[in-house]
């Protein structure tokens, strides 16, 4: 008979973020914290994450720890490092991720006189690198392309796109995106296997070069559905 597994409420969820006093993670912190889940910013300094989780509004909505302890605490964790450091911290982390969904939006991208552009990751993508260092973690692949100027501006209160959910557990995959609905404005989407990370990620890169163009930033919609 196949495992059956229960999967929880996503209200409920106690959502860690490593790597959470950066942009990306402090802004992905305080719309889940607005939208009801209890927050733990890692870092790797408690003393850095407990300041970044004051900053945002502090104890009980948002708290900071180490990133080993908020991986150990949280019941589903957001890797929002740079790329330069997220293999050696995820296999740092692979003790205390195992059994847990891990949530990769890191984008291997770089800058030179041209602009922006996508590095080659020997796995094929930093999702399927995360799932290569964590065996034991249910890794997907979600919110490579919301811009941490809206997330962290108290001004907005809807963020205008979809956002792309991939892996290859369905109920990973579904709770994802729940999880990604409760921003308002935004939708989770579900865009296929891991492997297809690859290109979902390098897309940031486009993002990056139409917001330098056009002075925006822009996210991304998928029609009729």
């Amino acid at each position: 008979m196949a495992e059956q597994r229960i999967t929880p409420d996503v209200e409920s969820l106690t959502v860690g973020v490593v790597g959470g006093t950066g942009d990306q993670g402090r802004g992905l912190a305080v719309r889940l914290a607005a939208a009801g889940n209890p927050i733990i910013l890692g870092s790797r300094s408690a003393d850095r994450a407990a300041t970044a989780a004051a900053e945002l509004g502090g104890a009980p909505a948002i708290r900071g720890m180490t990133n080993e302890a908020a991986a150990r605490a949280a019941d589903i964790v957001i890797v929002a490092v740079p790329y330069e450091g997220h293999r050696e911290l995820l296999a740092s982390l692979a003790g205390p991720l195992a059994g847990k969904i891990v949530i990769d939006c890191v984008n291997p991208l770089a800058f030179d006189s041209q602009g922006v552009y996508s590095l080659r990751v020997p796995e094929g993508s930093a999702a399927q690198q995360a799932a290569a260092v964590l065996p034991d973690s249910l890794v997907v692949g979600a919110f490579h392309h919301v811009s941490a100027v809206l997330l962290l501006n108290p001004e907005i209160t809807k963020i205008d796109l979809d956002i792309l959910v991939l892996g290859d557990d369905r109920q990973a995959t579904d709770l994802v995106a729940a999880l990604a609905a409760r921003i308002p404005g935004a939708r989770g989407i579900y865009a296929g296997r891991l492997r297809n990370c690859r290109q979902v990620e390098a897309f940031t890169a486009n993002l990056v070069a139409i917001n330098r163009r056009y002075k925006s930033h822009a996210g991304l919609r998928i029609t009729h559905i």
